[in-house]
């Protein structure tokens, strides 16, 4: 199957907006419902506003793929350099961590601008029932691979 390339979107219409990333494991292998890829993109994605310049908000581990919103800096990498940045840097830990061998993450991923804070609470109850929608638990409430590392805000 021949990949396409990542589209480029349109300009968002505020400054600063919260995009929607959804990146899936390469041939949709169930490496990420764990503890160690959640310490590993945890501490990366810690490290983001710093070295990169992107502030990570709500976000769901899955078996084979993550959801995440975030947002850039006025001085942030690029998204594509940001998302292959915290691609490149836990497929090395993660491979390591769960003997496994690269590549971790597909090439491309799915990005979408939000435009208000109702876009945004309707994707993350919407993702965030995920969990509940594939049989993995009872209630969104009891997935542990969930979390927030800081409040993106419209």
């Amino acid at each position: 199957m021949m990949e396409r390339p990542h589209l480029p979107h349109l300009q968002p219409s505020i400054r600063q907006p919260i995009v929607f990333l959804t990146v899936v494991t390469h041939e949709r292998r169930p490496i990420l419902a764990c503890a160690p890829a959640y310490e590993i993109l945890r501490s990366i994605w810690a490290n983001s506003p710093s070295l990169d310049g992107w502030t990570v908000g709500q976000y769901v581990l899955m078996p084979d793929h993550v959801h995440l919103f975030a947002r850039a800096a006025t001085d942030a990498k690029p998204l594509a350099r940001w998302v292959q940045t915290w691609k490149s840097l836990s497929s090395r830990r993660l491979a390591a961590d769960l003997k496994i061998t690269p590549p971790i993450w597909q090439k491309n991923y799915f990005d979408r601008f939000l435009r208000s804070a109702d876009n945004y609470g309707e994707k993350w109850n919407y993702d965030a029932a995920n969990p509940v929608r594939k049989g993995l638990v009872s209630t969104a409430e009891t997935w542990s691979w969930q979390g927030k590392m800081e409040d993106l805000t419209f």
